[in-house]
């Protein structure tokens, strides 16, 4: 009994696989994507075994629909890409091949071996390449949660499960298969996704599981930042943004992504304007409505790059001046850790450059500012900083007001001109005298 426990413990169980008939799982071809479907029958056609595995069945099972759909089969990548018209073989450290059909990507891959001992790791334990491809049972021992190991067979209805997910799943847990810290050194990242998947399917995290999470979380430090920004993406877009947040917080994950969040969330205004800015985007991928990562990635770092302008006021910098040295700062900062592109900087440059010139509502700025090309982000964003008390309400209330205002109603509108104006040039009579110098007449008055 203890050997079996140890082997279970340590991902080295060999019991053969629970096979669930469709009666006692629930799952039809129908809940199942129509091209997952006919890439598993084609792949059978030709001999192979093909099953939709992972998330996609996870969901299914939890009543989700699924946003996309993988298959797993014993056919190698080469032997998958010409059987499909439009297909690509990708990765390096994991080769698939992604299979497009209409507007649906479907990810193909092969059946990965559990032995990683011929596979290339760092000092720190993480996989950096594996090629090595195995068995169905193999393939099932080296996926990282139990929820996440379950095989749709598309021919006969069946569930496939090798490690006890559909009973985690009743249970509401989430558990790591195998040892959980040698899993984390492998692929640091899973911290993150049982976080994510924790907080998006309201699973409780297994305490076998969550045990060396703090104290492997300096091992975020060593990920491509490429990649850890990919999977902050996938936890800020999950509709469950402000919980996933709160279980980084709560499991030490979050320093190596956005530092300062601990100081920012002290912060009453800041813990009120990041809690208001997720809220509101959880609000929005639930309604399946658009959301920009600029915009939101604006919003987590807006008090730090806050924070970093009115130290170099105080110091005496100008203020324009101040704001930009203190968004490079704070962007300078991140690209160490996050990867985020120089798109998304971009635009966050120029939400953040665009907030100072809302306070500006005379002359002909107000107009200017309205033909800027961000400006609806910038105002929400400005509504976001209204809401949380950062800024008078009178201001948000004007532009509103403003934006949606006749020309006759908005030049009305218009406050004094009460800023500094420029002092005009005198214009320089010393030409003008020299060429009457010659006539003896004076000049003109």
């Amino acid at each position: 009994m203890i050997k079996r426990f140890i082997r279970r413990v340590l991902g080295l169980e060999t019991r053969g696989p629970q096979r669930v008939p469709q009666a006692r799982h629930g799952v039809t071809r129908s809940t199942i994507s129509s091209s997952a479907l006919k890439v598993c029958d084609v792949l059978a056609e030709r001999g192979y075994a093909a099953y939709v595995v992972g998330g996609a069945v996870r969901d299914v099972l939890l009543g989700i629909t699924p946003k996309d759909f993988d298959v797993a089969t014993d056919a190698r990548p080469e032997q998958i890409k010409p059987l499909f018209r439009r297909a690509l073989v990708i990765g390096r450290r994991f080769r698939l091949v992604h299979v497009m059909m209409g507007p649906e990507t479907i990810e193909v891959s092969t059946f990965r071996a559990a032995d990683n001992k011929s596979s290339e790791k760092d000092e720190h334990g993480r996989v950096l390449r594996d090629n090595v491809f195995g068995t169905m049972e193999e393939d099932a021992r080296r996926r990282d949660f139990t929820v996440n190991a379950l095989y749709y067979d598309c021919k006969t209805g069946e569930v496939i499960d090798f490690h006890d997910g559909l009973a985690d799943l009743k249970k509401r847990t989430l558990r790591v298969i195998g040892d959980p810290e040698t899993r984390f050194r492998e692929d640091p990242v899973r911290m993150l996704r049982a976080v994510r998947l924790g907080a998006k399917l309201g699973l409780r995290i297994d305490s076998s599981t969550r045990a060396p999470i703090k104290r492997l979380a300096p091992l975020l430090e060593h990920v491509p930042p490429p990649r850890l920004f990919e999977e902050m993406l996938k936890l800020l877009l999950s509709g469950h943004a402000s919980a996933c947040l709160r279980q980084l917080r709560n499991e030490g994950l979050h320093k190596g992504l956005l530092p300062l969040l601990d100081v920012i969330l002290d912060q009453p205004l800041g813990e009120r304007f990041v809690t208001l800015a997720l809220a509101q985007t959880d609000e929005r991928v639930r309604a399946d409505r658009p959301v920009s990562p600029a915009f939101l990635f604006a919003a987590l770092l807006w008090h730090e790059v806050l924070a970093a302008w009115k130290l170099h006021e105080k110091r005496g910098e100008r203020r324009i001046p101040a704001l930009e040295r203190a968004m490079d700062e704070v962007l300078d900062a991140q690209s160490g850790k996050l990867a985020i592109t120089r798109r998304l900087t971009a635009t966050m440059r120029e939400i953040w450059s665009m907030q100072p010139r809302f306070e500006e509502r005379s002359g002909q700025r107000p107009w200017r500012l309205l033909e800027a090309e961000r400006f609806r982000m910038a105002y929400d964003f400005l509504a976001l900083r209204a809401q949380s008390g950062e800024v008078p309400a009178e201001i948000e209330t004007w532009w509103r007001a403003f934006q949606s205002a006749d020309e006759e109603t908005r030049r009305a509108m218009l406050l004094p001109d009460s800023g500094p104006h420029k002092k005009r040039r005198r214009r320089r009579r010393g030409k003008k005298a020299a060429g009457s110098a010659g006539t003896g007449a004076p000049p003109e008055a």
